[in-house]
């Protein structure tokens, strides 16, 4: 007869389960919140995974031909199989022009309609007013004179003007790949001549109040244009195709082309016609050369959304790294837990060994006690976790630019739904795992010696690694950093013991000088009881290194940054919605710079591991660089901007790289072109602006849209007018990347601190004999309530500052990495994990001895 058969297993488990309900609802409160917590990762997971760009523009077209989105480096890594690396591109890859004709000659292909698109930029006046008519213009491959608010003779001001309207122009004809169609007036016939997009409107082809969510009618005037007829759709101002060609500037290529089916064809049918033509044409991009893609289904999205498709991949890659850490953290939660409930119970399994009951039958009676507590409480986690997942979905889509405009994350379906169940299963099945430890050989407890061991091997590794944070940069040194700080921690989950007996040693003098009879009572407890100290002093360990590491990580970063940024730009003025070219023209003007806003992504190989890194970059005019912004140069010279296949590079990618000035780059542009620069200078402020600096003539013709972000300026006098915004890079994602990681830091910091909570009222419910007996031994209530203040006064102080010491080590290799200075954490910030720190732990030990007289 097996174990799980046994009568006596059976009867051990559920009399046992009775007994000590009160101090599984520790457990229970545990495994229901990890498994929500990692259920609702899983299904954000999914999501990802399913994500996709949002069909509109293309929806009426079922087939789209498009540029190669995506750059893909093949290597060998060390000692290991060829694999490639992808990473996708912002900025638009251009096609062919001449592909329109031989799509058009595809069987089956009613029209084959070119997408061109520029932006369109109508300068609002500093006073809120509208511009007058005539006012703007439509940028191409390069601003038009007179396009910004800030041209003419006049003064410059200090404050600038207000930032310019954006939105997107196109031609009338490609309207019809929505379709949108006109709701008043006519389409466009001449140049200057337009009709402008409704806005969201209710529907296509419905009937909508002309002017609809823009406020124009027919006969307005619009950047520069008199519009003729108002469409439904979005707020686009369409014009002419040969006008479209203009103000795209990109003469001989196009955006893309949507091909529109003759009745009857099947998609597949048509996409198979269509890819066909395009082998034997041997079409290929304008950009990095590569063959043209044809786009069916949720794919046609990716070719409207530029930035959702890598932001989806940001998301996954993103959600993937912190899926380690938080599995990591809800194993050693789990198993402190689990494991505390069982070993306060040895006098117990003892007995029983006593009276004939075999080890087998006692570890499958804990088996059987345990899985009844975790299946139910997993179970319940893994309902919750759905609600959790809405809650993180709807918490990206209500901050503005943290998910990209027209990336789709689908609710849960129930394929998808069936993961946190999955989740559930496992999470229960670790709680049977840490049973089969914690039951080993019961009623004869070994001496630790393989534990102290592994302890010390885990603190070793965690020291190495910390180690190795300090001589990676960027997301190396962030891993390498996150890697010591669980691998130190979990080197004291296993010495708690030892360290809560030397720490005792330290402290007793004090307990048994100044806390009289309650500090000779803490002493004589902490010494018999160094297994359950050490325990309660694991979660508090925990959840202090852990907080003190995610948010000193982010904080170190930005104030680095920010003080980089403040010292690069020294310009008195920063305008927008103009160029250099325009405010040079202003009295008063003695230098300006355009900033043009894009990115480049690198190849390179990581200890042996291939990577591709899409970087921000900023591009500039050399020749006004000074007096409006020092990147802080440290060789070379930034004079040598001035020409094209040029690029100023960070100190730390300089060294990564191996490269000075002299020296060339390869990289590839935002549009996949890949380009060999030569370095002209190093400069050391690369945390506020970039790894990397370009001339902005390297940079406009590979951009969507080459307008200037801003202008920096610099007056011949002193501005006035207040100090000018900083000029700082961000990486691509760092919004998404911030808002997820404070979501996870807050669960995770709320199941740790449930950790601390469960462990001390787990403790403490178990330990209601010991204080009974000490009551009747002559201890007061006053003594009792002593005696537990103490404790928790030694738990709090030790874990914090254990805490803080298994923090410091990662934190301080990632800050001098990175920022050649020491880890910085906002005292409030501070304040607030030692306070919470505080209250948990007086909570748990004193709430368990709540609600009756203690002693009694």
């Amino acid at each position: 007869m097996t174990p799980r058969a046994n009568p006596a297993v059976r009867l051990l488990s559920a009399r046992s389960l009775r007994t000590h309900r009160k101090a599984w609802t520790a457990v229970f409160a545990a495994v229901a919140v990890t498994s929500a917590l990692l259920g609702a990762l899983a299904l954000a997971l999914g999501s990802a995974g399913l994500g996709h760009a949002r069909v509109e523009w293309y929806a009426a077209a079922p087939v789209v031909v498009a540029g190669d989105q995506e750059v893909r480096w093949t290597t060998t890594p060390w000692g290991g199989e060829t694999t490639t690396e992808k990473v996708g591109l912002t900025e638009r890859v251009r096609i062919p022009s001449a592909a329109v004709d031989v799509l058009r000659a595809v069987p089956g292909v009613r029209a084959a309609i070119p997408d061109l698109s520029f932006v369109v930029r109508e300068p609002v006046a500093a006073g809120g007013a509208g511009a007058a008519p005539g006012a703007g213009a439509a940028s191409g491959a390069g601003p038009a004179p007179g396009a910004g608010a800030a041209s003419g003779s006049g003064p410059l001001s200090g404050s600038g003007p207000a930032e310019a309207r954006v939105q997107t122009g196109r031609s009338w004809e490609a309207a019809r790949l929505a379709p949108y169609r006109l709701v008043d007036g006519r389409e466009p016939r001449r140049a200057g001549e337009a009709v402008m997009g409704a806005g969201a409107g209710p529907g296509l082809g419905a009937r909508v109040p002309a002017g609809a969510g823009t406020g124009v009618r027919v006969g307005d005037t619009v950047a520069g244009h008199t519009v003729v007829g108002i469409a439904d759709g979005p707020a686009v101002l369409y014009v002419t195709s040969a006008e479209a060609r203009k103000l795209a500037g990109h003469p001989g290529a196009v955006d893309a082309v949507g091909i529109l089916a003759e009745p009857g064809v099947p998609v597949d049918t048509l996409h198979a016609r269509v890819r066909a033509a395009l082998d034997r044409a041997g079409l290929k991009d304008t950009a990095s050369g590569q063959p043209l893609r044809a786009l069916t289904g949720d794919g046609r999205g990716g070719a409207e959304h530029l930035a959702a498709p890598p932001a989806r991949q940001e998301l996954l890659q993103l959600l993937a790294a912190v899926s380690g850490t938080v599995v990591l953290v809800a194993v050693l939660v789990l198993a402190s837990l689990v494991a505390q409930a069982l070993q306060q119970r040895a006098a117990e399994r003892d007995l029983l060994l006593s009276i004939g009951a075999t080890p087998r039958q006692i570890r499958a009676a804990a088996g059987r006690e345990v899985t009844r507590v975790a299946g139910l409480a997993a179970l319940l986690g893994a309902v919750a976790a759905v609600p959790v997942f809405l809650v993180l979905r709807s918490t990206l889509r209500a901050r503005d630019g943290v998910v990209p405009e027209g990336l789709e994350l689908p609710a849960p379906n129930w394929l998808l739904a069936a993961s946190p169940v999955l989740i559930a299963v496992v999470v229960v099945a670790v709680t049977r795992l840490v049973v089969l430890f914690a039951t080993r050989r019961p009623g004869r407890p070994g001496k630790g010696g393989t534990r102290r061991v592994a302890g010390i091997a885990l603190l070793m590794a965690g020291v190495a690694s910390a180690g190795t944070a300090a001589f990676q940069g960027g997301d190396a040194a962030a891993a390498a950093a996150g890697a010591a700080t669980v691998t130190l921690v979990s080197g004291c989950a296993l010495l708690g013991p030892w360290i809560a007996r030397a720490a005792t040693k330290v402290l007793e003098p004090a307990f048994r000088g100044l806390g009289g009879a309650p500090g000779r009572l803490t002493a004589a407890g902490a010494h018999a009881h160094s297994r359950r100290l050490g325990a309660a002093l694991v979660p508090v360990v925990l959840v202090t290194s852990f907080a003190l590491v995610q948010l000193s990580a982010g904080t170190t970063m930005e104030r680095a940054a920010d003080a980089q940024a403040r010292a690069a730009t020294t310009a008195g003025l920063a305008v927008s919605g103009t160029t250099a070219e325009q405010v040079r023209k202003r009295p008063g003007v003695e230098s300006a710079t355009d900033v043009l806003r894009s990115s480049v992504v690198l190849a390179r190989t990581e200890a042996g591991t291939p990577r591709l890194d899409r970087l921000p970059v900023l591009g500039v005019d050399a020749s006004g660089l000074a007096g409006t912004l020092d990147p802080g140069v440290v060789s070379g010279d930034l004079a040598g901007l001035a020409g094209k296949g040029t690029v100023a590079v960070g100190a730390t990618m300089a060294e990564s790289l191996d490269v000075k000035a002299g020296s060339t780059v390869e990289l590839r542009l935002g549009d996949g072109t890949p380009k060999r620069l030569r370095v002209v200078a190093v400069y050391e402020r690369s945390l506020a602006l970039g790894e990397f600096l370009l001339p902005k003539a390297e940079l406009a013709p590979h951009m969507s849209d080459p307008y200037p972000a801003r202008v920096l300026a610099a007056p011949e006098r002193t501005s006035t007018e207040g100090p000018v915004v900083p000029e700082r890079v961000s990486p691509p994602g760092a919004e998404l990347n911030g808002l997820v990681s404070a979501v996870i830091v807050a669960a995770i910091g709320g199941l740790t601190l449930l950790s601390v909570l469960s462990t001390l009222t787990l403790i403490g419910a178990g330990r209601r004999g010991e204080l009974r007996l000490l009551g009747q031994v002559g201890a007061s209530a006053g003594q009792l309530r002593r005696m537990l203040g103490i404790e928790a006064g030694f738990l709090t102080a030790t874990g914090l500052l254990m805490g803080v010491v298994v923090a410091a080590l990662p934190l301080t290799a990632f800050a001098w990495s990175l920022t050649g200075g020491l880890p910085y954490l906002p005292p409030a910030q501070l304040g607030l994990i030692a306070g919470t720190v505080v209250v948990t732990v007086v909570a748990g030990v004193f709430l368990p001895a709540s609600g009756r007289r203690l002693g009694r």
